[in-house]
């Protein structure tokens, strides 16, 4: 399995062959990011909860991700440390005997 310095450089490499880099600044790549997540919940409207087209959530999802990706590398960051970041903030913000089974935000308990 690629690991995701692996998947991004194979997506900047996509990107470059095709002279791209000039359209993916970060306010578009954020903006592409963005579209493609509300294609991807577009999936599941009006749907049961678990229904939908599974290859075009894929598809969907792949987007998603790829822009994800490219957007990390535009702003140069570690995605292990800014996920590994994340984590931990969550879990401060979201300490286990406090939110176990519940759906409430940190700041509404």
């Amino acid at each position: 399995m690629k690991n995701l310095d692996e998947l991004t450089q194979e997506i900047i490499a996509f990107r470059d062959a095709r002279d791209w880099q000039q359209f993916h600044n970060s306010k578009d790549l954020a903006i592409a990011l963005s579209i493609e997540a509300s294609e991807l919940l577009e999936l599941f409207l009006w749907k049961d909860k678990e229904e939908c087209n599974r290859e075009r959530l894929k598809e969907e999802l792949a987007d998603v991700l790829i822009y994800a990706l490219m957007l990390a590398d535009k702003q140069q960051f570690d995605l292990a440390e800014i996920i590994t970041e994340k984590i931990k903030k969550n879990a401060e913000n979201y300490p286990i005997a406090l939110s176990k089974g519940t759906v409430k935000k940190y700041r509404d308990r």
